[in-house]
């Protein structure tokens, strides 16, 4: 009789575990999709932002013309994905592509001085700037969150009640190797 309560006891220990656990992975998989949300939220920022830069821009950089042409396609493409755990490592990369893109401008640029006086674009310049630090600070975010769920996913025994919910890892925002160099200033 003994033995038939402790099998008992065990096995809604488990089952209270297992329902613990699996609330705990479904929760931290739905953070990181939010914080992906916020990440999306500030791109579309940058979005509404770089039709307007590129035409105050094109009128006096002609000859960035690709540049230019690069950025709205890419822009396109990146509007129509959606925020899924499916199309998340291809937004990453689209945007990062925008990024540099978006930099080679900011380069450039500096080599327009009626640009530079431009208060309009200056404005723009600006308004990118703080949109571009907000997006920093939402893959902060969002990498925090990925973190969580990565280490819930791989960690044992958490890791058995994932797979069996076909929970995977998350992709992070990661600085590409052109980034993380020094920056010459020479």
């Amino acid at each position: 009789m003994e033995l038939s309560y402790i099998l008992l006891f065990m096995t809604i220990g488990f089952l209270l575990w297992l329902y613990i656990t699996h609330i705990q992975l479904i929760k931290k998989r739905n953070k990181a999709l939010e914080a992906f949300s916020s990440v999306d939220v500030q791109l579309k920022k940058r979005y509404d932002l770089i039709p307007n830069l590129v035409s105050i821009a094109k009128g006096y950089m002609n000859h960035e013309k690709a540049i230019f042409e690069k950025i709205t396609e890419l822009r396109t493409q990146a509007m129509k994905l959606s925020s899924r755990q499916e199309t998340i490592k291809r937004k990453i990369n689209i945007n990062n592509e925008i990024s540099d893109g978006l930099g080679q401008i900011a380069v450039q640029f500096e080599n327009y001085p009626d640009l530079k006086a431009n208060t309009t674009m200056l404005n723009l310049m600006r308004t990118l700037t703080d949109v571009e630090e907000h997006i920093a600070a939402a893959r902060r975010f969002y990498n925090s969150a990925v973190n969580e769920l990565n280490n819930a996913v791989e960690i044992f025994p958490s890791n058995i009640v994932a797979k069996m919910m076909g929970i995977k890892v998350f992709e992070f925002f990661e600085a590409k190797a052109v980034e993380r160099e020094n920056v010459n200033i020479a």
